[in-house]
Protein backbone atom coordinates (compact mmCIF):
# COMPACT_ATOMS: atom_id res chain seq x y z
CA UNK A 1 0.00 0.00 0.00
CA UNK A 2 1.41 3.22 -0.69
CA UNK A 3 0.80 7.16 -0.22
CA UNK A 4 1.72 8.74 -3.15
CA UNK A 5 2.64 12.78 -2.23
CA UNK A 6 2.69 11.83 1.31
CA UNK A 7 5.97 11.08 3.14
CA UNK A 8 6.40 7.38 4.48
CA UNK A 9 6.05 7.77 8.25
CA UNK A 10 6.41 5.20 11.23
CA UNK A 11 2.55 5.31 11.69
CA UNK A 12 1.86 5.02 7.53
CA UNK A 13 4.25 2.42 7.29
CA UNK A 14 3.38 0.21 9.85
CA UNK A 15 -0.58 0.82 8.49
CA UNK A 16 0.94 -0.51 5.16
CA UNK A 17 2.27 -3.46 6.50
CA UNK A 18 0.30 -4.28 9.09
CA UNK A 19 -0.24 -6.37 12.22
CA UNK A 20 3.47 -8.26 12.66
CA UNK A 21 4.60 -6.63 9.69
CA UNK A 22 2.96 -8.80 7.05
CA UNK A 23 0.57 -6.63 4.40
CA UNK A 24 -2.77 -7.28 4.69
CA UNK A 25 -4.63 -8.90 2.61
CA UNK A 26 -7.34 -7.15 0.52
CA UNK A 27 -10.56 -8.48 -0.08
CA UNK A 28 -14.59 -6.93 -0.63
CA UNK A 29 -17.51 -8.01 1.15
CA UNK A 30 -18.79 -10.28 -1.61
CA UNK A 31 -15.09 -12.29 -2.03
CA UNK A 32 -15.10 -13.02 1.81
CA UNK A 33 -18.24 -14.55 1.86
CA UNK A 34 -17.72 -16.34 -1.35
CA UNK A 35 -14.57 -17.63 0.22
CA UNK A 36 -16.56 -18.30 3.63
CA UNK A 37 -19.67 -20.59 1.16
CA UNK A 38 -16.78 -22.53 -0.64
CA UNK A 39 -14.92 -23.17 2.40
CA UNK A 40 -18.03 -24.81 4.13
CA UNK A 41 -19.00 -26.11 1.13
CA UNK A 42 -15.25 -28.38 0.95
CA UNK A 43 -15.05 -28.45 4.58
CA UNK A 44 -18.51 -28.89 6.68
CA UNK A 45 -20.33 -31.17 4.26
CA UNK A 46 -18.81 -34.57 3.97
CA UNK A 47 -22.04 -35.75 5.95
CA UNK A 48 -24.11 -34.12 3.13
CA UNK A 49 -22.36 -35.37 0.41
CA UNK A 50 -22.00 -38.71 1.55
CA UNK A 51 -25.74 -39.31 1.57
CA UNK A 52 -26.50 -37.51 -1.72
CA UNK A 53 -23.91 -40.02 -2.88
CA UNK A 54 -24.91 -43.41 -0.82
CA UNK A 55 -27.00 -44.96 -3.49
CA UNK A 56 -24.16 -43.48 -6.67
CA UNK A 57 -21.87 -45.47 -8.86
CA UNK A 58 -18.41 -43.30 -8.50
CA UNK A 59 -17.49 -44.66 -11.93
CA UNK A 60 -20.40 -43.16 -13.58
CA UNK A 61 -19.74 -39.40 -14.93
CA UNK A 62 -23.64 -38.65 -14.27
CA UNK A 63 -22.46 -39.09 -10.59
CA UNK A 64 -19.69 -36.87 -10.80
CA UNK A 65 -22.00 -34.24 -12.73
CA UNK A 66 -24.59 -34.25 -9.55
CA UNK A 67 -22.11 -34.11 -7.14
CA UNK A 68 -20.22 -30.28 -8.56
CA UNK A 69 -24.41 -29.54 -9.39
CA UNK A 70 -24.94 -29.60 -4.83
CA UNK A 71 -21.39 -28.21 -4.71
CA UNK A 72 -22.54 -25.42 -6.35
CA UNK A 73 -25.96 -24.98 -4.82
CA UNK A 74 -24.73 -25.51 -1.35
CA UNK A 75 -21.98 -22.79 -2.46
CA UNK A 76 -24.86 -20.26 -3.50
CA UNK A 77 -27.09 -21.34 -0.83
CA UNK A 78 -24.66 -20.07 2.51
CA UNK A 79 -24.03 -16.86 -0.06
CA UNK A 80 -27.19 -15.94 -0.07
CA UNK A 81 -27.25 -16.48 3.48
CA UNK A 82 -24.49 -14.66 4.25
CA UNK A 83 -25.39 -11.31 1.96
CA UNK A 84 -28.44 -10.60 4.34
CA UNK A 85 -26.60 -10.30 7.16
CA UNK A 86 -23.23 -8.70 5.93
CA UNK A 87 -21.81 -5.53 5.23
CA UNK A 88 -18.24 -4.15 5.36
CA UNK A 89 -18.77 -3.72 8.83
CA UNK A 90 -20.45 -6.99 9.90
CA UNK A 91 -18.45 -9.48 7.79
CA UNK A 92 -15.83 -10.19 9.54
CA UNK A 93 -17.71 -10.69 13.53
CA UNK A 94 -20.31 -12.62 11.21
CA UNK A 95 -18.30 -14.86 9.64
CA UNK A 96 -16.21 -15.59 13.15
CA UNK A 97 -18.98 -16.56 14.34
CA UNK A 98 -20.10 -19.05 12.04
CA UNK A 99 -16.75 -20.87 11.62
CA UNK A 100 -16.52 -21.00 15.46
CA UNK A 101 -20.22 -22.96 15.28
CA UNK A 102 -19.59 -24.52 12.26
CA UNK A 103 -16.47 -26.21 13.66
CA UNK A 104 -18.24 -26.98 16.51
CA UNK A 105 -21.43 -28.43 14.40
CA UNK A 106 -19.37 -30.48 12.09
CA UNK A 107 -17.22 -32.15 15.04
CA UNK A 108 -20.45 -33.34 16.53
CA UNK A 109 -22.33 -34.51 13.82
CA UNK A 110 -18.83 -36.21 12.23
CA UNK A 111 -18.37 -37.79 15.97
CA UNK A 112 -21.32 -38.97 16.56
CA UNK A 113 -23.84 -38.64 13.58
CA UNK A 114 -26.50 -36.43 14.03
CA UNK A 115 -28.95 -34.64 12.52
CA UNK A 116 -28.71 -30.35 13.44
CA UNK A 117 -32.78 -30.75 13.55
CA UNK A 118 -34.63 -28.29 15.95
CA UNK A 119 -35.16 -30.78 18.06
CA UNK A 120 -31.89 -31.87 18.47
CA UNK A 121 -31.01 -27.92 18.34
CA UNK A 122 -33.31 -27.18 21.42
CA UNK A 123 -31.41 -29.90 23.51
CA UNK A 124 -27.73 -28.33 22.47
CA UNK A 125 -29.40 -25.09 23.76
CA UNK A 126 -30.90 -26.35 26.93
CA UNK A 127 -27.58 -28.38 27.64
CA UNK A 128 -26.71 -27.79 31.31
CA UNK A 129 -22.85 -26.83 32.50
CA UNK A 130 -22.21 -30.44 33.83
CA UNK A 131 -23.73 -31.74 30.52
CA UNK A 132 -21.79 -29.31 27.75
CA UNK A 133 -18.09 -30.46 30.08
CA UNK A 134 -18.57 -34.27 29.08
CA UNK A 135 -18.72 -33.27 25.82
CA UNK A 136 -15.30 -30.76 25.37
CA UNK A 137 -12.65 -33.38 24.65
CA UNK A 138 -9.08 -33.40 22.89
CA UNK A 139 -10.78 -34.33 19.80
CA UNK A 140 -12.58 -31.42 19.68
CA UNK A 141 -9.55 -29.13 20.36
CA UNK A 142 -8.16 -30.47 17.37
CA UNK A 143 -11.27 -30.27 15.03
CA UNK A 144 -11.58 -26.51 16.32
CA UNK A 145 -7.49 -25.94 15.97
CA UNK A 146 -7.77 -26.76 12.49
CA UNK A 147 -11.43 -25.54 11.27
CA UNK A 148 -11.62 -22.43 12.94
CA UNK A 149 -8.76 -20.77 14.57
CA UNK A 150 -6.68 -21.67 11.48
CA UNK A 151 -9.43 -19.45 9.04
CA UNK A 152 -9.99 -17.03 12.02
CA UNK A 153 -6.07 -16.01 12.08
CA UNK A 154 -6.41 -15.61 8.08
CA UNK A 155 -9.63 -13.68 8.23
CA UNK A 156 -7.89 -11.36 11.14
CA UNK A 157 -5.48 -10.28 8.41
CA UNK A 158 -8.24 -9.61 5.45
CA UNK A 159 -8.34 -5.70 5.01
CA UNK A 160 -11.99 -5.30 4.05
CA UNK A 161 -12.02 -3.24 1.06
CA UNK A 162 -13.98 0.39 1.41
CA UNK A 163 -17.14 1.27 -1.27
CA UNK A 164 -19.06 4.16 -1.17
CA UNK A 165 -22.63 2.99 -0.58
CA UNK A 166 -24.22 3.34 -4.15
CA UNK A 167 -21.42 1.04 -5.55
CA UNK A 168 -21.87 -1.12 -2.69
CA UNK A 169 -25.54 -1.46 -3.11
CA UNK A 170 -24.83 -1.74 -7.20
CA UNK A 171 -22.33 -4.40 -6.39
CA UNK A 172 -24.42 -6.36 -2.96
CA UNK A 173 -27.19 -6.59 -5.99
CA UNK A 174 -25.43 -7.47 -8.60
CA UNK A 175 -24.00 -10.65 -6.21
CA UNK A 176 -27.17 -11.55 -4.85
CA UNK A 177 -28.71 -12.03 -8.54
CA UNK A 178 -25.79 -14.10 -9.97
CA UNK A 179 -26.39 -16.20 -6.93
CA UNK A 180 -29.84 -16.69 -7.42
CA UNK A 181 -29.40 -17.42 -11.17
CA UNK A 182 -26.16 -20.11 -10.46
CA UNK A 183 -29.00 -21.72 -7.97
CA UNK A 184 -32.03 -21.94 -9.62
CA UNK A 185 -29.89 -22.50 -12.99
CA UNK A 186 -28.31 -25.80 -11.70
CA UNK A 187 -31.03 -27.10 -9.50
CA UNK A 188 -32.97 -27.41 -12.84
CA UNK A 189 -30.05 -28.58 -14.55
CA UNK A 190 -29.75 -31.38 -11.44
CA UNK A 191 -33.91 -31.14 -10.64
CA UNK A 192 -35.09 -34.58 -11.31
CA UNK A 193 -32.60 -36.29 -9.05
CA UNK A 194 -32.41 -33.69 -6.88
CA UNK A 195 -36.14 -33.87 -5.64
CA UNK A 196 -36.32 -36.90 -5.80
CA UNK A 197 -33.73 -37.20 -2.84
CA UNK A 198 -35.23 -34.69 -0.84
CA UNK A 199 -39.02 -36.27 -0.90
CA UNK A 200 -37.20 -39.54 0.22
CA UNK A 201 -34.56 -38.35 2.76
CA UNK A 202 -35.82 -34.89 4.26
CA UNK A 203 -33.88 -35.39 6.92
CA UNK A 204 -30.63 -34.82 4.61
CA UNK A 205 -31.59 -30.88 4.60
CA UNK A 206 -30.34 -31.23 8.08
CA UNK A 207 -27.04 -32.28 6.92
CA UNK A 208 -25.99 -28.89 4.75
CA UNK A 209 -23.93 -27.45 7.06
CA UNK A 210 -24.11 -24.21 8.29
CA UNK A 211 -27.88 -24.38 6.85
CA UNK A 212 -29.06 -26.65 9.20
CA UNK A 213 -28.22 -25.50 12.51
CA UNK A 214 -28.92 -21.35 11.26
CA UNK A 215 -32.49 -22.67 9.88
CA UNK A 216 -33.16 -24.50 13.26
CA UNK A 217 -31.80 -22.15 15.49
CA UNK A 218 -34.53 -19.93 14.02
CA UNK A 219 -37.27 -22.36 13.94
CA UNK A 220 -36.52 -23.03 18.44
CA UNK A 221 -36.12 -19.15 18.70
CA UNK A 222 -39.53 -18.76 16.78
CA UNK A 223 -41.37 -21.71 18.56
CA UNK A 224 -40.04 -20.23 21.70
CA UNK A 225 -41.23 -16.91 21.38
CA UNK A 226 -44.49 -17.79 20.68
CA UNK A 227 -44.72 -20.16 23.17
CA UNK A 228 -44.07 -17.37 25.70
CA UNK A 229 -46.33 -15.38 24.35
CA UNK A 230 -49.41 -17.75 25.91
CA UNK A 231 -50.35 -19.29 28.71
CA UNK A 232 -49.86 -23.37 29.17
CA UNK A 233 -53.13 -24.37 28.25
CA UNK A 234 -55.20 -26.36 30.85
CA UNK A 235 -56.57 -29.85 30.32
CA UNK A 236 -58.23 -32.25 32.55
CA UNK A 237 -60.13 -29.43 34.55
CA UNK A 238 -63.17 -32.38 34.76
CA UNK A 239 -60.47 -34.37 36.16
CA UNK A 240 -61.76 -35.96 39.82
CA UNK A 241 -61.55 -38.25 42.40
CA UNK A 242 -63.14 -42.03 41.09
CA UNK A 243 -64.51 -44.09 43.52
CA UNK A 244 -61.55 -46.35 44.00
CA UNK A 245 -59.70 -43.23 45.27
CA UNK A 246 -62.33 -41.91 47.32
CA UNK A 247 -62.62 -45.36 49.47
CA UNK A 248 -58.99 -45.96 49.83
CA UNK A 249 -58.50 -46.13 53.64
CA UNK A 250 -55.02 -47.45 53.00
CA UNK A 251 -52.60 -44.87 50.70
CA UNK A 252 -51.11 -45.31 47.71
CA UNK A 253 -48.28 -44.44 46.30
CA UNK A 254 -47.46 -44.76 42.52
CA UNK A 255 -43.89 -44.00 42.03
CA UNK A 256 -43.06 -43.43 37.58
CA UNK A 257 -39.36 -43.34 37.38
CA UNK A 258 -38.42 -42.11 34.17
CA UNK A 259 -34.79 -43.81 32.54
CA UNK A 260 -32.47 -41.50 30.51
CA UNK A 261 -31.36 -42.99 27.54
CA UNK A 262 -31.70 -46.80 28.83
CA UNK A 263 -32.19 -49.26 25.23
CA UNK A 264 -34.22 -52.34 25.54
CA UNK A 265 -31.85 -54.03 23.33
CA UNK A 266 -29.55 -54.25 26.64
CA UNK A 267 -32.17 -54.95 29.46
CA UNK A 268 -31.09 -57.95 31.07
CA UNK A 269 -35.00 -58.47 31.49
CA UNK A 270 -35.45 -58.47 27.98
CA UNK A 271 -33.26 -61.80 26.94
CA UNK A 272 -29.87 -59.72 26.38
CA UNK A 273 -27.24 -61.94 26.28
CA UNK A 274 -25.53 -60.87 29.11
CA UNK A 275 -27.50 -60.12 32.77
CA UNK A 276 -27.63 -56.08 33.15
CA UNK A 277 -30.45 -56.54 35.63
CA UNK A 278 -29.84 -59.24 38.01
CA UNK A 279 -31.48 -57.99 40.85
CA UNK A 280 -34.61 -57.08 39.47
CA UNK A 281 -34.77 -60.62 37.55
CA UNK A 282 -33.68 -62.17 40.84
CA UNK A 283 -37.11 -60.20 42.64
CA UNK A 284 -39.24 -61.75 39.25
CA UNK A 285 -38.37 -65.00 40.06
CA UNK A 286 -39.36 -64.41 43.99
CA UNK A 287 -42.71 -62.48 42.21
CA UNK A 288 -46.03 -63.67 43.91
CA UNK A 289 -44.18 -64.91 47.55
CA UNK A 290 -44.81 -62.78 50.37
CA UNK A 291 -43.69 -59.75 51.21
CA UNK A 292 -42.11 -59.95 47.69
CA UNK A 293 -45.10 -58.23 44.97
CA UNK A 294 -45.13 -58.67 41.53
CA UNK A 295 -42.81 -57.83 38.76
CA UNK A 296 -43.71 -57.20 35.17
CA UNK A 297 -41.20 -56.62 32.32
CA UNK A 298 -42.89 -55.10 29.04
CA UNK A 299 -40.79 -56.22 26.25
CA UNK A 300 -41.29 -54.71 23.12
CA UNK A 301 -41.87 -50.58 24.07
CA UNK A 302 -41.87 -47.56 21.86
CA UNK A 303 -40.59 -44.45 22.74
CA UNK A 304 -42.54 -41.10 21.66
CA UNK A 305 -39.10 -39.44 20.40
CA UNK A 306 -35.67 -40.02 20.26
CA UNK A 307 -33.99 -37.49 22.80
CA UNK A 308 -35.29 -36.10 26.16
CA UNK A 309 -36.79 -32.58 24.74
CA UNK A 310 -38.98 -34.68 22.74
CA UNK A 311 -40.01 -37.62 24.70
CA UNK A 312 -40.40 -36.03 28.15
CA UNK A 313 -43.16 -33.63 27.25
CA UNK A 314 -44.84 -36.27 24.30
CA UNK A 315 -45.07 -39.45 27.04
CA UNK A 316 -46.86 -37.09 29.72
CA UNK A 317 -49.26 -35.81 26.67
CA UNK A 318 -52.69 -37.49 26.25
CA UNK A 319 -52.43 -37.96 22.54
CA UNK A 320 -48.59 -39.25 22.61
CA UNK A 321 -46.90 -40.35 19.50
CA UNK A 322 -50.01 -41.21 17.64
CA UNK A 323 -51.18 -37.88 16.91
CA UNK A 324 -47.90 -35.56 17.99
CA UNK A 325 -48.24 -32.14 17.47
CA UNK A 326 -45.15 -30.42 19.53
CA UNK A 327 -46.80 -27.15 19.52
CA UNK A 328 -49.98 -28.54 21.60
CA UNK A 329 -48.03 -31.21 23.90
CA UNK A 330 -45.32 -28.48 24.85
CA UNK A 331 -48.14 -25.30 25.16
CA UNK A 332 -50.49 -27.58 27.25
CA UNK A 333 -50.44 -28.75 30.65
CA UNK A 334 -49.12 -33.11 31.32
CA UNK A 335 -49.96 -35.85 33.29
CA UNK A 336 -48.91 -34.53 36.15
CA UNK A 337 -51.37 -31.60 36.23
CA UNK A 338 -54.46 -33.58 35.79
CA UNK A 339 -53.64 -35.79 38.62
CA UNK A 340 -53.59 -32.40 40.80
CA UNK A 341 -56.16 -31.33 39.72
CA UNK A 342 -57.85 -34.57 40.97
CA UNK A 343 -56.34 -34.12 43.98
CA UNK A 344 -53.59 -36.52 43.96
CA UNK A 345 -50.49 -34.83 45.27
CA UNK A 346 -47.83 -34.97 42.76
CA UNK A 347 -44.16 -33.91 43.43
CA UNK A 348 -41.62 -34.59 40.63
CA UNK A 349 -37.61 -34.75 42.02
CA UNK A 350 -34.86 -34.33 39.10
CA UNK A 351 -31.62 -35.76 38.45
CA UNK A 352 -30.85 -34.64 35.04
CA UNK A 353 -31.82 -31.65 32.95
CA UNK A 354 -35.05 -30.99 34.42
CA UNK A 355 -38.65 -31.04 33.34
CA UNK A 356 -39.32 -29.23 30.21
CA UNK A 357 -42.20 -28.42 31.31
CA UNK A 358 -43.91 -31.15 32.50
CA UNK A 359 -44.09 -30.22 36.11
CA UNK A 360 -44.10 -26.88 35.61
CA UNK A 361 -46.33 -25.01 38.82
CA UNK A 362 -45.88 -28.34 40.95
CA UNK A 363 -44.11 -29.04 43.59
CA UNK A 364 -40.69 -30.25 42.60
CA UNK A 365 -36.93 -30.68 43.56
CA UNK A 366 -33.26 -31.58 42.52
CA UNK A 367 -31.50 -33.99 43.68
CA UNK A 368 -27.98 -32.09 43.27
CA UNK A 369 -29.88 -29.20 45.38
CA UNK A 370 -29.65 -31.95 48.59
CA UNK A 371 -25.91 -32.06 48.61
CA UNK A 372 -25.60 -34.99 49.66
CA UNK A 373 -21.76 -36.70 50.54
CA UNK A 374 -20.61 -39.30 48.35
CA UNK A 375 -23.21 -39.39 45.79
CA UNK A 376 -22.46 -35.97 44.46
CA UNK A 377 -19.64 -34.38 42.64
CA UNK A 378 -18.92 -31.87 39.75
CA UNK A 379 -22.14 -30.87 39.21
CA UNK A 380 -24.02 -34.38 38.96
CA UNK A 381 -25.26 -36.84 41.26
CA UNK A 382 -25.87 -40.32 41.62
CA UNK A 383 -29.16 -41.58 40.66
CA UNK A 384 -29.70 -43.32 44.04
CA UNK A 385 -29.89 -40.00 45.84
CA UNK A 386 -33.84 -39.48 44.24
CA UNK A 387 -34.59 -42.23 47.12
CA UNK A 388 -33.58 -39.67 49.79
CA UNK A 389 -36.38 -38.92 52.06
CA UNK A 390 -38.48 -41.83 50.56
CA UNK A 391 -39.69 -43.04 54.17
CA UNK A 392 -40.65 -39.67 55.07
CA UNK A 393 -43.01 -39.24 51.94
CA UNK A 394 -44.72 -42.34 52.57
CA UNK A 395 -45.09 -41.18 56.09
CA UNK A 396 -47.25 -38.09 54.91
CA UNK A 397 -48.92 -40.68 52.71
CA UNK A 398 -50.12 -42.56 55.42
CA UNK A 399 -50.98 -39.49 57.26
CA UNK A 400 -53.07 -38.12 54.41
CA UNK A 401 -54.91 -41.81 54.16
CA UNK A 402 -58.94 -41.71 53.33
CA UNK A 403 -58.74 -38.48 51.25
CA UNK A 404 -57.10 -37.74 47.89
CA UNK A 405 -53.66 -36.38 48.85
CA UNK A 406 -53.56 -39.95 50.43
CA UNK A 407 -52.98 -41.03 46.82
CA UNK A 408 -49.57 -39.73 45.73
CA UNK A 409 -47.68 -39.82 42.57
CA UNK A 410 -43.90 -39.56 42.83
CA UNK A 411 -41.75 -38.65 39.52
CA UNK A 412 -37.94 -39.62 39.93
CA UNK A 413 -36.23 -38.18 36.88
CA UNK A 414 -32.92 -40.37 36.47
CA UNK A 415 -29.45 -39.66 34.99
CA UNK A 416 -29.54 -43.23 33.92
CA UNK A 417 -27.47 -44.13 30.84
CA UNK A 418 -26.74 -40.38 29.98
CA UNK A 419 -23.96 -40.39 27.50
CA UNK A 420 -20.98 -40.26 26.55
CA UNK A 421 -19.65 -40.26 30.08
CA UNK A 422 -21.58 -43.90 30.69
CA UNK A 423 -18.42 -44.37 33.06
CA UNK A 424 -19.58 -41.30 35.20
CA UNK A 425 -22.76 -42.89 35.88
CA UNK A 426 -22.36 -45.30 38.39
CA UNK A 427 -19.79 -46.15 41.26
CA UNK A 428 -16.84 -48.25 41.47
CA UNK A 429 -18.39 -51.21 42.17
CA UNK A 430 -20.86 -51.29 39.13
CA UNK A 431 -18.08 -51.89 37.17
CA UNK A 432 -18.53 -55.74 36.36
CA UNK A 433 -17.89 -55.41 32.54
CA UNK A 434 -14.61 -54.47 31.58
CA UNK A 435 -12.58 -53.10 29.82
CA UNK A 436 -15.18 -50.13 30.22
CA UNK A 437 -14.86 -46.95 28.35
CA UNK A 438 -13.19 -44.29 31.04
CA UNK A 439 -13.31 -41.22 28.48
CA UNK A 440 -15.71 -38.40 27.58
CA UNK A 441 -14.88 -38.93 24.07
CA UNK A 442 -15.69 -41.92 22.88
CA UNK A 443 -13.53 -41.81 19.73
CA UNK A 444 -10.95 -43.28 22.29
CA UNK A 445 -12.67 -45.96 23.25
CA UNK A 446 -13.26 -49.31 21.63
CA UNK A 447 -16.64 -50.65 20.68
CA UNK A 448 -16.29 -53.33 23.07
CA UNK A 449 -15.50 -50.75 25.86
CA UNK A 450 -18.48 -48.37 25.29
CA UNK A 451 -20.79 -51.18 25.44
CA UNK A 452 -19.10 -52.02 28.56
CA UNK A 453 -19.55 -48.65 29.88
CA UNK A 454 -23.12 -48.31 29.04
CA UNK A 455 -23.75 -51.97 30.52
CA UNK A 456 -22.37 -51.22 33.98
CA UNK A 457 -24.70 -47.99 34.25
CA UNK A 458 -27.88 -50.27 33.60
CA UNK A 459 -26.40 -52.42 36.25
CA UNK A 460 -26.47 -49.45 38.56
CA UNK A 461 -29.98 -48.43 37.65
CA UNK A 462 -31.47 -52.14 38.16
CA UNK A 463 -29.45 -51.84 41.85
CA UNK A 464 -31.42 -47.92 41.83
CA UNK A 465 -34.73 -49.56 41.07
CA UNK A 466 -34.78 -52.77 43.93
CA UNK A 467 -33.33 -50.62 46.47
CA UNK A 468 -36.47 -48.24 45.62
CA UNK A 469 -38.84 -51.30 45.46
CA UNK A 470 -36.95 -52.71 48.68
CA UNK A 471 -38.02 -48.99 50.62
CA UNK A 472 -41.32 -49.89 49.56
CA UNK A 473 -41.65 -53.25 50.24
CA UNK A 474 -40.98 -52.43 54.12
CA UNK A 475 -43.77 -50.15 54.24
CA UNK A 476 -46.05 -52.32 52.86
CA UNK A 477 -48.09 -52.39 56.14
CA UNK A 478 -48.94 -48.66 55.87
CA UNK A 479 -48.77 -48.18 52.35
CA UNK A 480 -49.89 -49.74 48.70
CA UNK A 481 -47.84 -48.79 46.22
CA UNK A 482 -46.41 -49.28 42.57
CA UNK A 483 -43.49 -48.93 40.21
CA UNK A 484 -43.58 -48.22 36.65
CA UNK A 485 -39.89 -47.73 35.21
CA UNK A 486 -39.88 -46.25 31.61
CA UNK A 487 -37.01 -44.99 29.84
CA UNK A 488 -37.15 -41.71 27.79
CA UNK A 489 -35.62 -42.89 24.38
CA UNK A 490 -32.87 -45.03 23.76
CA UNK A 491 -29.34 -45.17 22.28
CA UNK A 492 -26.58 -46.08 19.51
CA UNK A 493 -23.69 -47.56 20.40
CA UNK A 494 -21.87 -47.19 17.33
CA UNK A 495 -23.84 -49.81 15.14
CA UNK A 496 -23.71 -48.60 11.65
CA UNK A 497 -21.44 -46.06 13.24
CA UNK A 498 -24.07 -44.07 15.24
CA UNK A 499 -23.72 -42.90 18.65
CA UNK A 500 -25.67 -41.28 20.96
CA UNK A 501 -29.30 -40.41 19.97
CA UNK A 502 -31.22 -37.68 18.89
CA UNK A 503 -31.65 -38.43 14.94
CA UNK A 504 -34.55 -37.72 13.49
CA UNK A 505 -37.53 -40.20 14.43
CA UNK A 506 -38.26 -40.98 10.88
CA UNK A 507 -34.59 -42.66 10.47
CA UNK A 508 -33.65 -43.47 13.97
CA UNK A 509 -32.86 -46.95 14.08
CA UNK A 510 -34.38 -49.23 16.59
CA UNK A 511 -31.81 -48.57 19.27
CA UNK A 512 -32.81 -45.37 19.98
CA UNK A 513 -36.93 -45.85 19.54
CA UNK A 514 -37.15 -49.16 21.73
CA UNK A 515 -36.84 -48.46 25.68
CA UNK A 516 -37.20 -51.18 28.56
CA UNK A 517 -40.10 -50.57 30.67
CA UNK A 518 -40.76 -52.61 33.80
CA UNK A 519 -43.26 -52.72 36.30
CA UNK A 520 -43.81 -53.43 40.13
CA UNK A 521 -47.00 -53.88 42.62
CA UNK A 522 -47.20 -54.19 46.43
CA UNK A 523 -48.45 -57.20 48.06
CA UNK A 524 -51.46 -55.47 48.36
CA UNK A 525 -51.71 -53.32 44.94
CA UNK A 526 -53.34 -55.83 42.70
CA UNK A 527 -56.18 -56.20 45.55
CA UNK A 528 -56.47 -52.37 46.31
CA UNK A 529 -56.23 -51.43 42.33
CA UNK A 530 -58.69 -55.05 41.93
CA UNK A 531 -56.15 -55.92 39.47
CA UNK A 532 -54.91 -59.45 38.02
CA UNK A 533 -51.73 -59.73 38.30
CA UNK A 534 -51.43 -62.71 36.09
CA UNK A 535 -53.40 -60.85 33.32
CA UNK A 536 -50.66 -58.25 33.46
CA UNK A 537 -47.82 -60.14 32.86
CA UNK A 538 -49.51 -61.82 29.91
CA UNK A 539 -50.44 -57.84 28.68
CA UNK A 540 -46.41 -57.43 28.77
CA UNK A 541 -45.31 -59.65 26.15
CA UNK A 542 -48.01 -57.12 23.45
CA UNK A 543 -46.45 -54.32 21.37
CA UNK A 544 -46.61 -51.22 23.90
CA UNK A 545 -45.78 -47.30 23.52
CA UNK A 546 -45.31 -44.23 25.53
CA UNK A 547 -48.89 -43.55 24.48
CA UNK A 548 -49.71 -45.65 27.25
CA UNK A 549 -48.51 -44.10 29.39
CA UNK A 550 -50.50 -41.27 30.11
CA UNK A 551 -53.92 -43.49 30.12
CA UNK A 552 -52.53 -46.33 32.67
CA UNK A 553 -51.48 -43.81 35.26
CA UNK A 554 -54.98 -42.25 35.53
CA UNK A 555 -56.21 -45.55 35.64
CA UNK A 556 -54.06 -46.88 38.49
CA UNK A 557 -54.54 -43.65 40.55
CA UNK A 558 -58.18 -44.11 39.78
CA UNK A 559 -58.73 -40.57 38.70
CA UNK A 560 -61.63 -39.98 35.84
CA UNK A 561 -61.78 -37.37 33.45
CA UNK A 562 -62.76 -37.02 29.58
CA UNK A 563 -59.04 -37.39 28.38
CA UNK A 564 -58.84 -41.32 29.90
CA UNK A 565 -58.84 -43.61 26.85
CA UNK A 566 -59.74 -47.03 28.23
CA UNK A 567 -58.21 -49.04 25.26
CA UNK A 568 -54.84 -46.71 26.16
CA UNK A 569 -55.05 -48.18 29.84
CA UNK A 570 -52.66 -51.19 30.32
CA UNK A 571 -54.27 -52.22 32.83
CA UNK A 572 -57.61 -51.91 31.57
CA UNK A 573 -58.23 -55.17 30.22
CA UNK A 574 -56.95 -56.51 33.70
CA UNK A 575 -59.13 -55.01 36.03
CA UNK A 576 -61.27 -57.89 37.80
CA UNK A 577 -64.04 -55.25 38.86
CA UNK A 578 -65.80 -52.77 36.80
CA UNK A 579 -66.04 -50.38 39.80
CA UNK A 580 -62.49 -49.75 39.96
CA UNK A 581 -62.35 -47.92 36.51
Amino acid sequence: MSYPGLPITPARRQLAQGHGGAAPLGASVEQLMLAASLFWAFSANRLFFGAALKDRLMSQPATWGFALALLVMMTALHYLLLSLVCTRHSVKPVLAVLLVGTAFATHFMQSYGVYLDPSMVRNVLRTDVAEARELFSWGLLTHLLLYAVLPLTLLWRVRVQPRRWPRAVGRRLAGVAAALVVLVGTLMLVFQPFASLMRNHKEMRYLATPANYLWSIGAVAAAQAKGAAKPRLPIGLDAAPGPALLARTKPLLVVLVVGETARAANWGLNGYTRQTTPELAALAARSGQPGAGTLVNFTDVTACGTNTEVSLPCMFAPVGRRDYDESRVRGSESLLHVAAHAGVAVHWRDNQSGCKGVCEGLPQDEVSSLKLPGLCAEGRCLDEGLLTGLEERVAAAVKQAGTPAGTQLLVLHTLGNHGPSYFRRYPPAFARFRPACGFDDLQQCSQEEIVNAYDNALLYTDHVLVSLVAKLQAAQAGVDSVVLYVSDHGESLGENNLFLHGLPYAIAPDMQKHVPMTLWLSTGAPRALHLDADCMVRRATQPTAHDHLFHTVLGLLDVRTGLYEAPLDLAHACRTSTTAR
